[in-house]
């Protein structure tokens, strides 16, 4: 009997995961479901999420420590932002053009706009004061979030996965600057380190499909009273579909097809595993370690492109956010009825393109920069509150968006690299 891969065994498992769900919520045993079967799921994440740090250091310090001078470094980070910084662009005018075209806040009934703002104002204020916090900070704040004042503080939480890649680089350069026999022996010890937590992850990838299970079981019960939220919002929810949808097949397929040579089918079938086990977490932060090992595995990616590319993706790579945000803020003007003009269009871009960069790859963030887009264009931030009850299945859609980018990314860089040596040999 062929053995069954681990994309496969995923799928089964949420399935599974979403029969489990119903059969609970239908015969009566959703508390079994929460109580006993769910915290699988919270451990599943947990134990990704245990990995994120240290992987996202490790890897960096290696990736950086291997190369032959700083200039390699530099060339491929310019590369690696400018192309990081050009999709998420493109992403906010796919959002724009699907949302547009198919104006699905044109249709939103009156009476449900009224219930659901009663019903999520007070989730609303939480997210109000959130973002206004973010936003007395000064536009220069996202520059002095970069540079840690504690790295053990910074460690110990994940979304300041910005701070530690930045102490990852200068920890990294200092190693390529000095190259001498005593940082030969720390080169080692990382080399030992980052094959030990690769091969933690391994070990977590074997209990993917019982977390998958368990995370699709308790959604599947936590919405189980909300089916009319979903069919009210079904337009709204199938044009950010149709968005990430065509991000995936349309930008990340030509990036594939037309910027290195491997093949569509490869791409695909060797990123299922990442999707899926995003699409449960949703979070690109927590996926990170499935995204590295199946990135070079599946894929046959570099360990130094993987180790240097991966981990500022996650951090600056929101595509499928950038997306939804542009999506929602136009969404909201509809059933405002407000028309919004090329240049607050233009704005929504540019906001967006900069929220996304600085949303934590974490479950829920983009809610909070979402607000920063809707104000910079004077869309009512109250609004808010006629997308937040769909807003979780969206996450998870997104996240399947952001980690594919990092992918597409991941593999035109290691092409770029592959040329370059390949002509330097033969000069």
């Amino acid at each position: 009997m062929k053995k069954i891969p681990l994309w496969g065994k995923i799928i089964i498992g949420m399935v599974l995961g979403v029969i489990l769900g119903i059969l609970g919520v239908q015969l009566g045993f959703s508390g079994f479901v929460t109580d006993w079967v769910k915290p699988w799921g919270t451990i599943f994440i947990r134990l990704l999420k245990l990995l994120a740090v240290p992987l996202v250091f490790v890897s960096l310090v290696k990736g950086v420590a291997s190369l032959s001078d700083t200039s390699k470094l530099s060339r491929m980070g310019i590369k690696t932002l400018g192309v990081y910084i050009l999709t998420t662009m493109a992403a906010v005018t796919v959002g724009l053009l699907v949302v547009n075209i198919i104006a699905p806040g044109d249709t939103f009934p009156e009476s449900r706009r009224a219930e659901l703002m009663q019903k999520y104002t007070e989730n609303l204020k939480v997210n109000q004061e959130q973002a206004a916090a973010q936003q007395e900070l000064g536009p220069m704040q996202y520059v002095v979030d970069i540079v840690p004042d504690n790295i053990i503080s910074a460690s110990s939480d994940n979304t300041k996965m910005l701070q530690i890649i930045f102490f990852a680089l200068l920890f990294g350069v200092a190693m390529v600057t000095l190259k001498s026999p005593v940082t030969h022996v720390v080169e080692q010890f990382f080399d030992g380190l980052n094959d030990i937590i690769l091969k933690i992850v391994e070990i977590v990838m074997k209990i993917a499909p019982l977390g998958v299970f368990a995370l699709l079981s308790g959604l599947v019960v936590d919405f189980s009273g909300d089916i009319k939220l979903f069919s009210a919002l079904g337009l709204y929810v199938v044009t950010v579909i149709v968005g990430l949808v065509f991000i995936i097949i349309i930008n990340y397929g030509s990036i594939v097809l037309f910027f290195t040579k491997m093949p569509l089918k490869r791409y695909y079938k060797g990123i299922m595993p990442i999707q899926l086990v995003a699409f449960s977490t949703s979070s690109s932060a927590a996926t990170l370690p499935v995204t590295k090992e199946e990135c070079e595995k599946s894929l046959g990616l570099s360990p130094e492109v993987t180790s240097f590319v991966l981990p500022v993706g996650v951090t600056i790579n929101m595509d499928g956010t950038a997306c939804y945000q542009g999506v929602a803020a136009v969404f909201i003007a509809q059933v405002f009825g407000l028309d919004l003009t090329f240049t607050q269009q233009v704005t929504i871009v540019l906001t967006a393109t900069l929220a996304s960069i600085g949303t934590p790859g974490i479950p829920g963030a983009a809610i909070v920069m979402l607000i920063m887009v809707l104000t910079s264009v004077g869309i009512p931030v109250e609004g808010l509150a006629l997308i937040l009850g769909i807003d979780r299945p969206l996450d998870m859609l997104r996240t399947v968006v952001n980690v594919s980018g990092d992918c597409a990314v991941a593999t035109l860089v290691n092409h770029g690299e592959v040329v370059r040596n390949a002509k330097m040999q033969t000069e």
